[in-house]
């Protein structure tokens, strides 16, 4: 049997968690997927619920155990408010796990999904939105990622937000009619009636009313329906999303590189692409865009690192197939 050190990438997620079984040289041996393994969002019971779950599904093809690992990295948001690592290292030492535990940023991981170079940059912008910079294969500028209530422009909270305040502002007499009114009524079991009170339209006071009693970063869940209207509010919304995420990407610019791009909102071909790339201008000719779904290789390349491994192009070649084969 060899002696190779075997280590596990862990891309924990706020609604899902994806693991890596590898080996110094990027072969994946076992990929699983668990629920939620973000301990902040999830409660840390429920967070080693979700990553455990993974990493059993990972380590079941191999029939190796957590006491044959060397090194774990689970890549995560906001690692410095978990309060430490106790609350997994808690559940894996009973399970053998006498190894080496090491947080990275999930953004950190979504870079080394798409890249393997030094320096290049990463942006997300799924739910929330936010860019770094990476400077020796460390983040050394990062760009937003404030949160829904102060920052996460172009995001799909963002997004979201200015399809309900659009349709609001419809429904108000105040702003354009949109094609995202009719969308937006729906998803909330809503419709148009022909009935006011104290001249207001019943729908609209029963969709203030909804959008009120929800946690805000609910409206994230409108923001498909910018893509699916072909009007100029919703062409609107799309284009200055890709703004906001140039204006964020171009704080922490310095230079070409690879840019590595996370999340739904600026992958796809479109309006928020167009304008996300008008907005950098020259810039966007240095940069190597490059989309990923998820930050799962990229945990495990940080793995690799962690066990003293070197990252070049040709593991991260090695893992992004072998990865994709277990998916």
């Amino acid at each position: 049997m060899s002696h190779e050190p075997l280590l596990l990438g862990i891309d924990a997620g706020g609604t899902s968690t994806r693991a890596v079984l590898t080996d110094l040289h990027g072969e994946c041996l076992g990929y699983g997927v668990g629920g939620r393994g973000n301990p902040i969002s999830a409660g840390p019971e429920r967070a080693a619920d979700g990553v455990l779950d993974a990493v059993g599904a990972a380590l079941s093809p191999s029939g190796r155990t957590l006491a044959d690992i060397a090194v774990i990295v689970p890549a995560m948001a906001g690692m410095r408010a978990a309060g430490g690592a106790d609350w997994l290292l808690d559940r894996l030492t009973p399970q053998g796990f006498t190894g080496r535990l090491v947080f990275e940023s999930d953004l950190l991981a979504t870079y080394f999904s798409g890249a393997a170079a030094e320096f290049g940059y990463a942006l997300v912008s799924g739910t929330g939105a936010c860019v770094i910079r990476v400077q020796d294969g460390r983040i050394d500028g990062t760009g937003d990622g404030l949160g829904w209530l102060l920052g996460d422009r172009g995001s799909g909270f963002w997004i979201g937000h200015a399809i309900a305040r659009a349709a609001v502002q419809d429904l108000d007499g105040t702003g354009p009619r949109t094609g995202l009114t009719d969308l937006v009524l729906a998803h909330h079991g809503l419709a148009r009636t022909e009935v006011r009170h104290d001249g207001r339209w019943q729908e609209l006071e029963e969709l203030v009313g909804v959008l009120y009693s929800r946690p805000p970063i609910e409206l994230a869940g409108l923001a498909p329906f910018a893509f699916e209207v072909d009007d100029a509010v919703a062409r609107g919304i799309l284009e200055e999303a890709g703004e906001h995420l140039a204006s964020t990407l171009s704080a922490v610019l310095r230079g070409p590189g690879p840019l590595v791009i996370g999340g739904s909102v600026l992958a796809r071909s479109g309006p928020v692409r167009d304008a996300f790339l008008a907005r950098l201008g020259a810039a966007a000719g240095d940069l190597d865009m490059r989309a990923v779904s998820d930050g799962a290789v990229g945990a495990a390349m940080l793995a690799i690192r962690a066990a003293g491994g070197v990252l070049d192009d040709r593991i991260l070649a090695r893992l992004t197939e072998t990865v994709a084969a277990f998916r």
